[in-house]
């Protein structure tokens, strides 16, 4: 369905009023009388803190005291600040609690074709600011972004070239061993490759996810409601970025779903800018060489989302990949799980090009069903 300007208006008015009081239910529910007892670890530069809970001057150093077991949630308040800091939860059920959802920072700045300390690239998959490999991770009302300095690499690149120009720079990944992550007000920064959610089942609900190019992507099962997905302007760049990117296993029914979410943009991303997304077959080295991943059949749905006018009429787009005899071809959309389901606002435009879901299959992508019977919510 197309609305017309006053129809947009009403509707964000509308979403806007049910989000926050939503959020102020749920910040409500949280924080209800959460005292330093409340958590295990508060992490704060407050040198006059003084806490029943142990304090810590680094987050990495309150992940540090966490029990390696996980047999209950290990929670840590994270103070206002930005904690310039690269991270990897490989305990399960950690909990990460923002004392105030833009003030409370997690970040750092390595982009995939800088350097590590031993001289190699960080790669795609080792540059998240914060990357999660165990079960039950949470983290609610704060910040995660990836500070990399992405248009002052545009005016001038000097970066590794890894992948196609070094400049994936993730503020969260989802990596192997990630299972049952759950995301609550949850703001994801960053502008190429933003969030990887390459592994296990994971809820995000009422998160803000900021990007450009590819800054939804990966082969996890994700689940997103109510979401905002932020475009943000790349100078001189006619195609302006890509909004979701599966490379889904092909056995895999869900992949990333979008459900009620928003999809917005900065002022300067012109309309028809911005492709919903498009299918990606990553880079595996197999027995008879390193070539796209045959394997990968990406799923990404946008179900009852509002649009603005930068997202572009045919919606998604083709993507390359090194095919096994070396050669390089297109994907194309209708090759991959492509769809959408009563798309609203101007940019949700009726074109041959965007698949449209039926009832019967719209309603079997709900979050109880994709997520397998996992539902903290209910």
């Amino acid at each position: 369905m197309i609305v017309d300007a006053a129809g947009r208006r009403r509707f964000l008015q509308a979403a806007c009023a049910t989000g926050a009081a939503a959020m102020t239910a749920r910040a409500g529910a949280v924080f209800a009388g959460a005292n330093e007892a409340a958590f295990d670890a508060w992490v704060t530069r407050d040198a006059r803190a003084t806490s029943s809970a142990p304090v810590f001057a680094s987050v990495q150093a309150a992940l540090d005291a966490a029990p390696a077991d996980g047999r209950r949630p290990y929670r840590i308040r994270i103070g206002r600040g930005r904690w310039r800091e690269k991270l990897v939860i490989d305990k399960p059920n950690i909990q990460l609690i923002g004392e105030d959802r833009s003030g409370s920072v997690l970040s750092y700045d390595a982009a995939a074709g800088q350097l590590r300390p031993d001289g190699e690239p960080w790669g795609t998959w080792g540059c998240a600011s914060l990357i999660v490999r165990a079960a039950d991770f949470r983290a609610e009302r704060l910040t995660i972004e990836n500070a990399f300095d992405y248009l002052g690499h545009l005016a001038s690149p000097k970066l590794e070239t890894t992948g196609p120009n070094g400049a994936q720079a993730v503020a969260l990944m989802l990596d192997a061993g990630a299972e049952r992550s759950l995301l609550q007000q949850v703001d994801l920064l960053g502008h190429q490759d933003t969030l990887f959610a390459d592994a296990g089942r994971s809820l995000f609900r009422r998160c803000r996810i900021a990007g450009s190019v590819d800054f939804v992507f990966g082969g996890g099962n994700a689940w997103f409601e109510e979401c905002e997905l932020h475009s943000r302007y790349r100078p001189g760049k006619p195609r302006q970025g890509y909004v979701a990117v599966p490379c889904t296993p092909s056995a895999q029914a869900y992949g990333l779903s979008f459900l009620r979410c928003r999809l917005t943009r900065d002022a300067q991303v012109a309309d028809g800018s911005v492709a919903l997304g498009r299918a990606w077959r990553p880079g595996r080295r197999f027995a008879d060489g390193q070539y796209g991943d045959p394997d990968a059949l990406g799923v990404a749905v946008f179900l009852s989302c509002w649009m603005d006018a930068h997202i572009d009429r045919n919606g998604w787009d083709a993507m390359g990949y090194t095919a096994r005899d070396g050669s390089r071809r297109q994907l194309q959309p209708d090759a991959a799980r492509l769809y959408e389901h009563d798309s609203r606002g101007p940019g949700a435009a009726r074109t041959p090009q965007r698949r449209q879901l039926d009832r019967a299959a719209a309603a079997r992508h709900r979050r109880d069903l994709a997520l397998a019977g996992w539902d903290p919510m209910s």
